[in-house]
C-alpha cells in the first residue's frame, strides 16, 4: 500500500462513494482499468483506506508508532549515560532527556547492558 499516494487514496474513495456506492470488487476492477501500470489493489487495502478515513478524517500517511522519535545525538547521550551508570534503568534516564521511550532504543540499551555483563560474547 506504500505506492498509494494521498491523491490515489482519495481517488479510491471517490470511485467507491462518488456518484453511487460501489462494492469493493467494482472499485478494484475500475481502479485497475484506470491505472493499469500500478499493482493491483485488493479488498483489504480498500478497507484500510476507508477505516483510516473514518477514524482520522483524512488519508495522509501517518507515521508509524514504532518509528523513533529521538534524534541520534539524544540516543547516544542516553547510551553514554547508561555506560557510566549501567544499574540505572534507561526508562529512568529517559525523562531527563525528554525522550519518549521506544522499542528501538530498548534493544540498543539491552545490547549495551549485555556487553557490559558479558564482554566476551
Amino acid at each position: 500500500m506504500s505506492y498509494l499516494t494521498e491523491s490515489l487514496k482519495i481517488e479510491i474513495l471517490m470511485i467507491r462513494y462518488g456518484d453511487r456506492a460501489r462494492t469493493q470488487c467494482e472499485v478494484v476492477r475500475l481502479f485497475r482499468e484506470t491505472h493499469p501500470d500500478l499493482p493491483a489493489l485488493n479488498q483489504g487495502t480498500i478497507s484500510k483506506i476507508e477505516e483510516q478515513y473514518r477514524e482520522m478524517g483524512h488519508v495522509r500517511k501517518v507515521p508509524s508508532k514504532r518509528q523513533a522519535v529521538v534524534d541520534d545525538d539524544t540516543k547516544l547521550n542516553l547510551l553514554l549515560a547508561l555506560e557510566e551508570n549501567p544499574i540505572t534503568p534507561a526508562r529512568q534516564l529517559a525523562p531527563d532527556r525528554a525522550i519518549n521511550f521506544q522499542p528501538s532504543l530498548k534493544s540498543q540499551t539491552y545490547e549495551v547492558s549485555m556487553n557490559k555483563q558479558f564482554p566476551e560474547i
